[in-house]
């Protein structure tokens, strides 16, 4: 016989059968993320950036810029402000989807139809060529909303997988396992474009092939969380989950207004989210905007791009791990301060980075890795701690308008600064913005007492 922890604090007794269901279900929760960072490494990070604004480019008029809905952009800035388009329809969709989860009990439905609608979306990039960047952008836009509502749903599972002292270290297991998936896929996506020639492809199609195999991975691997996680978060072995009711949507959109309103009743919280807000922005402006960067920028080829993105992966693997490790020690405030002083340090590097040397490239794609997930998972698992109890799908929902590859104001930022400079590397260091005021932000957040302010028990380190 075992005990685990309530989300009251209460201790409850488990069952071994329990223990077993509840390793099955973070299995289930870590092979999540295997499935749906396929996307966020293969399609937002290295192949649709250069690729969709090189079709953009084909349909450019002789000034350079398209015309989307009458619209005159540059056509280098047409991806990162169609992925800043994206998240602000995905903000509304991510919500309501929380409030709705939250209030029926069907976190798992949601979050896997959202999954298939953006695994469905991907594979449709393999009809992207020509000069048809109207359906790139379209395809970005709903892929890139369903992967944002699917992963703030799957977010809301860690307060039920884990004790409060557990939770840095679940949740960090959970980023390993997607840098894990996202990697694999990545090297085989490596293979076929380096050898596209030896396989009878053009260099388009080979990108194209790649694009769509992230999503055929993503709706392959989420058989597993279908299978293996409860249809309600809360519902899991020596956990108590709150009441679910069976409203309409309208009951929900009710329920969404006081959930906002009743927000303000946590400004604790509140505080926690504008800091990661502004810097986790940044993170994913750098991450998304990255390859896009060092293809206009550094003149550097498809095969760099990707090794660097396969390096970040695979090292980010074990930074996610060793940030883990840290926070057990100094806590997850103070290895996240850390890891945002390590992401100054690596936009003033990007800076002065040299064109046509991609071993440096390599080197900055190292130094990604190493803070990269650590920052990310522990931001997560200290989310979960600030949480009212019967809120998570609703709060990680507001939580995910800036995570993995679905910010809006760093890219907007960043389209705006080539928009006006014609410069990435303008583009690149006007990111220092988010990260200096994250860390202002995020250095007068007094965790302990946001933790106590919600009910919730406090972790032994923090």
């Amino acid at each position: 016989m075992s005990t685990t922890t309530r989300r009251s604090g209460q201790p409850a007794t488990a069952t071994d059968d329990d223990g077993h269901a509840l390793r099955r279900a973070r299995f289930g929760w870590y092979v999540n993320d295997w499935a749906n960072a396929a996307f966020s490494a293969t399609v937002l990070t290295v192949f649709l950036g250069p690729y969709l604004t090189s079709v953009a480019k084909e349909a450019a008029d002789a000034d350079g810029d398209v015309h989307p809905f009458g619209l005159s952009i540059r056509a280098g800035s047409y991806f990162p402000y169609t992925v800043s388009f994206s998240v602000l329809l995905s903000v509304g969709a991510m919500l309501l989807a929380g409030t709705v989860a939250d209030r029926t009990g069907r976190h798992k439905e949601l979050m896997c139809g959202f999954a298939y609608l953006g695994a469905t979306a991907t594979m449709g990039m393999f009809f992207l060529g020509g000069d048809r960047y109207l359906l790139g952008g379209a395809l970005l836009v709903v892929a890139n909303l369903a992967y944002a509502v699917s992963v703030a749903l799957s977010y809301a599972y860690l307060p039920g997988l884990a004790s409060p002292d557990e939770r840095d270290a679940v949740s960090s297991k959970g980023w390993a396992y997607g840098y894990a998936g996202g990697g694999l896929l990545l090297i085989a996506n490596l293979v076929l474009f380096q050898g596209h020639d030896a396989f009878g492809l053009s260099s388009g199609t080979a990108v194209r092939i790649c694009l769509a195999s992230a999503g055929l991975w993503w709706a392959l691997f989420t058989v597993v969380p279908m299978l293996r996680l409860p249809s309600r978060a809360g519902a899991l072995p020596g956990r108590t989950p709150g009441a679910a009711t069976r409203e309409p949507a309208t009951g929900s959109l009710r329920e969404l207004g006081r959930t906002l309103r009743g927000m303000r009743r946590h400004p604790l919280t509140l505080l926690y989210l504008v800091a990661f807000l502004c810097y986790n922005d940044g993170i994913q402006t750098v991450v998304s905007q990255a390859s896009l960067f060092g293809s206009e920028e550094l003149g550097l080829d498809q095969t760099a791009l990707v090794t660097a993105v396969l390096l970040v992966q695979v090292v980010a693997i074990g930074g996610a791990l060793l940030l883990g490790r840290i926070a057990r020690r100094h806590g997850a405030k103070r290895t996240i301060l850390g890891s945002l002083a390590g992401w100054v340090v690596i936009l003033a590097l990007g800076y002065f980075m040299p064109a046509h040397q991609p071993v440096w490239f390599y080197a900055l794609a190292c130094m990604i890795g190493l803070v990269l997930g650590g920052s990310q998972a522990l931001s997560r698992s200290l989310f979960s701690h600030l949480i009212p109890a019967g809120k998570e799908a609703e709060y990680f929902s507001v939580y995910k308008v800036s995570d993995r590859g679905t910010s809006w104001m760093g890219p907007l930022v960043f389209g705006l600064a080539y928009q006006v400079t014609g410069s990435y590397r303008s583009a690149i260091v006007s990111l220092l913005v988010f990260f200096v005021i994250g860390f202002a932000v995020l250095l007068k957040v007094p965790v302990r007492r946001a933790i106590e302010a919600v009910g919730n028990p406090v972790p032994e380190r923090l």
